[in-house]
C-alpha cells in the first residue's frame, strides 16, 4: 500500500456512504493521531485498537451521523506521497472559511489548523474535514 492515510480516509468516506456505524482500518500511530484529532474536533465518535481474525493490529473507527447524515461531508486528501504539500503558518489553509478542519503534521505533532496556529508553528498538510 502506498499511501496508509489516503486508505484511511477512504474507508471511512465509503462506510459513510454505506450508512455503516463503524469501519475497520490496519494500525499505524500516524493514523490514530489523525483519528485522535478527528475525535477532538467532533467528526467522529472514537475509535478502539483491535486485532483482525489473522492476528493483525486494526484501528475500528465509530463513525458520527446527525439526524441519519454523515457527520462528515467531505475529506479530502491533501499531501500525497506523490506531492508533498508543505506551509508556514501564516499559509496554512482555512477550510470553509473556518467551519471545516486542515489536519497538520507538524514538529510538535499532528493536530488541526487552529492549534498549529495557536502554536505558531507550519507543517505538511496531511487532509481538510468539512
Amino acid at each position: 500500500m502506498n499511501d496508509p492515510l489516503g486508505d484511511m480516509l477512504t474507508r471511512i468516506r465509503n462506510a459513510q456512504m454505506r450508512g455503516k456505524s463503524t469501519v475497520v482500518t490496519p494500525a499505524s500511530k500516524l493514523r490514530a493521531w489523525v483519528l485522535d484529532v478527528l475525535t477532538d474536533e467532533g467528526y467522529i465518535r472514537g475509535y478502539d485498537s483491535t486485532t483482525t481474525a489473522d492476528g493483525h493490529p486494526a484501528i475500528e473507527i465509530s463513525l458520527k451521523y446527525y439526524e441519519g447524515t454523515p457527520v462528515i461531508r467531505e475529506l479530502k486528501r491533501v499531501s500525497k506521497p506523490g506531492r508533498r504539500v508543505y506551509m508556514s503558518v501564516k499559509d496554512v489553509p482555512q477550510v470553509r472559511q473556518g467551519l471545516g478542519v486542515s489536519i497538520v503534521s507538524t514538529s510538535k505533532g499532528v493536530m488541526s489548523d487552529a492549534s498549529a496556529r495557536s502554536q505558531n508553528v507550519g507543517g505538511e498538510v496531511l487532509c481538510t474535514v468539512f
